[in-house]
């Protein structure tokens, strides 16, 4: 895994940027370094698996904005948030809003590092869960309007009877639209239909 991922810093400190570089690849694994929230921002790629260890306070861009910029993207690594005394409150608003921790300066080596592997496990788990969505939407845009219509009334429970009635079509159009459905959407069973729709609404 060290291999795949990239921890990024970003800290307008050259000094912290050096030491947490070095702590960080000497547990093998690939660090990026930017000074500037916005310069991390214009080499962003939602691809890349990892984590981010954030500064609150920089010039220019802070790392608060940064983590509201990076929310408002599908996807993006986790945050480690990275503090001073007075910017506790700070840090914990950033946690509220999904940073994974924060650590206090000067901070624990260890915890740092555990932390880091946590994030990177938990980006790992997110980008699995929107794969599994994005194929789940492939199926569901290879069904017709009228087999996304019977869809909807099934996972609501609905019989074949009352779908019929429902959309004013027989019982038999309605088990051969049924069947379309649960081969489209890969769906063995009406539970596994029903859990990929949930999963997909999740988004």
């Amino acid at each position: 895994m060290s291999e795949q991922v990239t921890v990024f810093i970003v800290d307008d400190e050259e000094e912290i940027r050096e030491s947490l570089k070095m702590l960080i690849e000497s547990v093998g694994l690939k660090v990026e370094m930017y000074d500037s929230a916005q310069a991390y921002l214009d080499n962003f790629d939602s691809t890349r698996l990892g984590c981010l260890i954030l500064d609150i306070r920089m010039k220019g861009m802070s790392g608060l904005t940064l983590q509201d910029t990076l929310n408002k993207k599908p996807l993006h690594p986790p945050i480690i948030i990275i503090t001073g005394h007075g910017d506790v409150p700070m840090a914990v608003r950033a946690v509220k809003a999904g940073a994974c921790d924060f650590l206090e300066k000067p901070f624990n080596e260890q915890r740092l590092l555990d932390s880091i592997h946590l994030a990177i496990e938990k980006d790992a788990k997110q980008r699995g869960k929107v794969l599994q969505r994005a194929e789940i939407q492939q199926c569901v845009d290879q069904l017709t309007k009228r087999e996304r219509e019977v869809m909807e009334l099934i996972v609501a429970g609905m019989l074949n009877k009352n779908i019929a009635f429902e959309l004013n079509i027989s019982q038999s159009t309605v088990e051969t639209h049924r069947a379309r459905v649960m081969e489209k959407m890969q769906a063995k069973t009406l539970s596994d239909l029903m859990r990929k729709i949930i999963s997909l609404r999740q988004l």
